[in-house]
């Protein structure tokens, strides 16, 4: 199993970015629940938002309102939209899926400047 994340990149405060996560091996992908994290510099990784199999979805309250998890089974991927973007949204974002084992993918940058 390989997560792979990509569409990081700079923007300035107020911009948008898409972020999108395939993953490939032999799993039943929608079943299963998928989650966006991310990492600032000196900081603790932490939940951004998570989407189940069927479609619910949560949100770390910095970014509810701002943010959109959504997936595409057919695809076997993950989305990450965000909007009205933050210097404090600034990490490295990285996808999680978790099955007997837990597969990160490798991050993207996120550089939000003011």
């Amino acid at each position: 199993v390989q997560v792979v994340e990509s569409g990081g990149g700079l923007v300035q405060a107020g911009g948008s970015l898409r972020l999108s996560c395939v993953v490939s091996g032999r799993i039943i992908f929608s079943t299963k629940a998928m989650s966006w994290y991310r990492q600032a510099p000196g900081s603790q990784r932490e939940l951004v938002a998570t989407i189940t199999g069927d479609g619910s979805t949560n949100y770390a309250d910095s970014v509810r309102g701002r943010f959109a998890i959504s997936r595409d089974n057919m695809k076997k991927s993950v989305y990450l939209q965000m909007n009205n973007l933050k210097p404090e949204d600034t990490a490295v974002y990285y996808c999680k899926l978790e099955l007997l084992s837990v597969y990160w993918g490798q991050g993207t940058q996120v550089t939000v400047s003011s």
